[in-house]
């Protein structure tokens, strides 16, 4: 049975961690902490969970830092990466990214939104739910810090669920639901797209640049497949052409069992993200060029159907042998040298608005803040969109839910928009609003309402011998 809750304690104990909050942010942000390199803003939150009375704090051999209050047999996960990108151009930024700045309303700096705001929310309602009494009976709560999920989405849920859980069904018998705190711009999201990432590679033959027509120019190959992938992004699905775009996979002409689902989660795309060549000088030919691709998947995609695809593009079906479509795999190693293989695919999810992880997010929100979303002057530009709805970009959700079907829902601070972006910010109500949320929210959860389908779509996974 849930607890009476009082919320405007909630919301009044939230706030009087707005300070801290920030305190707190800001010295994450102060930590450059790209993927791989995360040790020192690990360190950075586990001094501050420490100070705050975790009842337990580790790190795992990935490097995860990982937070327990509570003593109960389940657990509730609050997630949320501490890896960010690189600043890009520096000129592009107006001040220091690293040692930003405040406002009365924002935070500046690389990893505000993206998504170091949301552990820091997270860090904090655990607090409140402890100094308040407020920890579920029979739950404990769990703050994820995970690393390297801007290079491999997840890779680090697959660690902590083969490692340190030691399996998909233990994890999934001990986990009840997972919260990611990836930015929602004051949004309940309840899925989104999947995405994997592909590479093609072209063979050609080099000559001296001097009489080209002796060689065989793979660059010249490559930018035959090049604009064939950009009409398959661009091109509808109506057109009389020999590439129907990824548009189609929105009508049910094209994708009968999925297609309402996609226009929920919205159509896929692709781009080409890279682009490698080899020539023995630049006074040769090419004799042979790569490209990535980067390519969001919607509801009714497969992995196989992506690659294949691409695969049946008319410049690649052209070049025959000379091309060869693949499946990216991921082998770096973490921060702390530790080196876990897996694939460079990432399964779409959606769950269901009626799941009771779902739910208890959307009581809290209606009961705390109303059925709107909010925030400050500032950040309201994008908040006037349905509360219940989905990510644009990938999550750590990929793994959780996508590939161990463990249920998962999202609310986080700052903004969706900011991720990746120069002159980062995020907003000091956000993280607020967020602590007091989760704290409401993982004791308006009904376990006992809770059964195996609360996955509304769920990709298949790939045959590759992975964990």
């Amino acid at each position: 049975m849930a607890k009476e809750l009082n919320y405007q304690l909630i919301k009044d104990t939230a706030e009087g961690y707005r300070k801290d909050m920030t305190a707190f942010l800001r010295a994450m942000i102060s930590h450059p902490s790209e993927s791989c390199e995360e040790g020192e803003v690990v360190a950075c939150i586990k001094a501050e969970m420490e100070k705050l009375g975790f009842d337990e704090v580790k790190v795992d051999g990935l490097g995860n830092i990982i937070g327990y209050v509570g003593d109960g047999d389940k657990i509730i996960v609050l997630d949320g990466h501490i890896d960010t990108v690189g600043i890009g151009n520096r000129d592009n930024w107006e001040a220091d990214p690293y040692e930003g700045y405040e406002t009365e309303d924002l935070i500046y700096g690389r990893g505000g939104s993206d998504q170091e705001g949301g552990v820091c929310s997270a860090v904090y309602a655990a607090k409140m739910m402890k100094d308040l009494d407020l920890i579920p009976e029979g739950y404990k709560i769990m703050v994820v810090g995970s690393v390297q999920e801007e290079d491999c989405d997840g890779m680090c849920w697959q660690y902590i669920v083969n490692k340190d859980f030691g399996g998909p069904e233990a994890a999934r018998e001990k986990i009840a639901f997972a919260i990611s705190t990836e930015p929602t711009d004051g949004g309940i999201y309840r899925g989104h797209r999947g995405r994997m990432e592909i590479r093609v590679d072209v063979h050609g033959v080099s000559c001296h640049g001097s009489a080209p027509e002796r060689g065989d120019n793979a660059i010249y190959k490559m930018a035959d497949i090049i604009a064939d992938v950009r009409a398959l992004n661009n091109n509808g699905c109506t057109e009389s052409t020999a590439i129907k775009g990824l548009a189609k996979m929105l009508e049910p002409e094209y994708n009968p069992d999925h297609y309402e689902d996609a226009r929920f989660l919205g159509r896929g795309t692709c781009t080409v993200s890279q682009v490698y060549f080899t020539s023995p000088s630049r006074c040769a030919v090419a004799d042979s060029c790569a490209i990535s691709i980067d390519r969001r998947m919607t509801a009714g995609e497969t992995w196989e159907s992506c690659l294949d695809e691409v695969r049946n593009l008319p410049a690649v079906k052209k070049y025959g042998d000379d091309v060869k479509v693949s499946m990216y795999m991921y082998d770096r190693p973490s921060w702390t040298g530790e080196v876990y293989e897996t694939e460079s695919y990432f399964p779409t999810w959606i769950n269901k608005e009626s799941a009771p992880h779902v739910k208890a997010l959307v009581d809290a929100h209606k009961a705390l803040f109303g059925d709107e979303r909010i925030g400050c002057e500032a950040s309201m530009d994008k908040r006037h969109r349905p509360l219940i709805d989905k990510w644009t970009f990938s999550t750590n959700c990929v793994s959780v839910q996508g590939r161990y079907g463990i249920p998962c829902v999202g609310f986080g601070p700052g903004a969706e928009s900011q991720a990746h972006a120069p002159n980062e910010i995020t907003y000091k109500n956000d993280l607020v609003t967020c602590a007091a949320l989760y704290t409401a929210a993982l004791n308006l959860y009904d376990g006992s309402a809770a059964t195996d389908d609360a996955c509304e779509f769920r990709a298949g996974l790939t045959d590759n011998d992975i964990k």
